[in-house]
């Protein structure tokens, strides 16, 4: 079974989240996105790979922090894209 080394870095308390009404860019650009993702490292708030910006791969992408957990209501999972799992 596959495992994440990244997991190890995520802080004990997930961040506070910079926009907590939504993805980051979708509200600056007046855009809608799907479900929204928040980033353990920092506190980002990206739209998924459904919506059509998925601004949460691309905050990946360019700041390389690699887990993010669903910021989805009654959801409780994380991803890392660096390994491709759900950690």
């Amino acid at each position: 079974m596959a495992t994440c080394e990244h997991v190890r870095f995520v802080p004990a308390q997930d961040p506070s989240p910079n926009t907590p009404q939504g993805c980051e860019e979708c509200l600056a650009e007046g855009t809608r996105w799907v479900h929204l993702r928040l980033c353990l490292s920092c506190g980002h708030v990206g739209c998924c790979d459904s919506s059509p910006q998925r601004h949460a791969t691309r905050h990946f992408g360019k700041e390389g922090h690699p887990i993010v957990r669903s910021f989805e209501p009654g959801e409780d999972w994380r991803w890392c894209f660096v390994d491709e799992l759900i950690v």
